[in-house]
């Protein structure tokens, strides 16, 4: 090994990442942002127009579409709380899409699944900002189910959230050894 190389030496590696550019206009990727918003909150008004809460609707025998409203979190977590739940969850909401718009725009030009991940949060993140902040409570209604065991209903957003961390947690276990093999 020569003291030189860069992936043996720790001041070469330091040296490699900086090489790698800024992306540019990393906050287009809002542009997905607002995608996954308008399909959410579009599902959301269908459903609500369409369905009668709490009803079921057979699509498949393992999924129905039910109209439910969740004042809580994930789960319905904390549901059943008078009311500050509310507030609390869009104070996360609003921070959570200000600090990831904010790491949006530091990402390097070879961060793309990462500029995607925190977009589908932060569209998630809004649209069920949009019915904490009008309705009070998350319209949800895909549910899944399987010999008597119902999976919590979700919406358009929850997907985005969930598809999201996902990609964060490839990027997180897959990324940077990715990156590295690609700048050789």
């Amino acid at each position: 090994m020569r003291e030189s190389d860069p992936a043996t030496n720790e001041a070469g590696k330091g040296a490699e990442v900086a090489a790698v550019p800024p992306m540019h206009q990393p906050l287009r990727w809002l542009w997905l942002a607002l995608a996954v918003v308008v399909l959410d909150l579009a599902t959301k008004y269908a459903a609500s127009a369409w369905l009668q809460f709490a009803r079921p609707v057979e699509v498949l025998p393992f999924f129905n579409l039910t109209l439910l409203h969740n004042t809580g979190a994930a789960f319905s977590f904390l549901a059943s709380h008078p009311g500050w739940q509310r507030w609390l969850f869009a104070t996360i909401a609003v921070g959570a899409s200000i600090g990831l718009t904010l790491w949006m725009r530091r990402l390097k030009r070879d961060e793309t699944l990462l500029a995607a991940s925190l977009a589908m949060i932060i569209g998630g993140a809004l649209g069920n900002l949009y019915d904490r902040l009008v309705h009070g409570y998350v319209v949800d209604f895909l549910s899944f189910h399987a010999a008597g065991w119902y999976y919590p209903a979700f919406n358009v957003a929850d997907i985005g959230i969930t598809l999201g961390a996902i990609g964060l947690i490839w990027e997180s276990v897959f990324g940077e050894k990715r990156r590295a093999r690609q700048r050789r």
